[in-house]
């Protein structure tokens, strides 16, 4: 019940890899301006390993973290370098290798690197877990591979 890090965060989530994604309120950047709610992120000790900067954020998951800049959203690795730029109308956190991306009112894959690996073309799309995702195409599901090929494929 030890207070390990000091309550001063207007929100806070769980660690992730090491870091917890914060939003100071009225915290002064590095300019010295208050940074108007941006989210950073701490590392187990409260410090500041990425300043607050983003609108919005969520957790590591291998090795990257979502982030959104303006509306919209990318990648940044644990230095707070943006790995994919924030082309994205929204994100979900890597899985195997692939992060769920949407633009407009599909969805696809990008790999890492911020490849595109699976077109967005599902109006609906799940996670990949064991090598599989679920996917939607006018209300009827199927499953897609990593390569974005059907092994199920919807019926219409």
């Amino acid at each position: 019940g030890k207070i390990i890090i000091s309550p001063q965060f207007d929100d806070a989530e769980s660690f992730s890899e090491g870091l917890a994604a914060v939003n100071a309120g009225g915290l002064p950047d590095k300019g010295g301006m208050v940074n108007g709610g941006k989210w950073g992120y701490i590392d187990t000790t409260g410090k500041y390993v990425i300043f607050p900067q983003f609108d919005d954020v969520g957790p590591f998951s291998e090795g990257l973290a979502e982030v959104k800049i303006g509306e919209k959203f990318g990648f940044i690795d644990p230095t707070g370098k943006i790995v994919v730029s924030p082309q994205f109308d929204q994100v979900w956190p890597f899985s195997e290798g692939l992060a769920r991306v949407n633009i407009g009112k599909k969805y696809g894959f990008i790999d890492q690197a911020g490849k595109m690996i699976v077109s967005p073309q599902f109006d609906e799309a799940g996670d990949f877990s064991e090598g599989i995702a679920a996917v939607a195409i006018d209300l009827k599901l199927g499953y897609i591979n990593r390569a974005g090929k059907f092994i199920w494929e919807p019926k219409k």
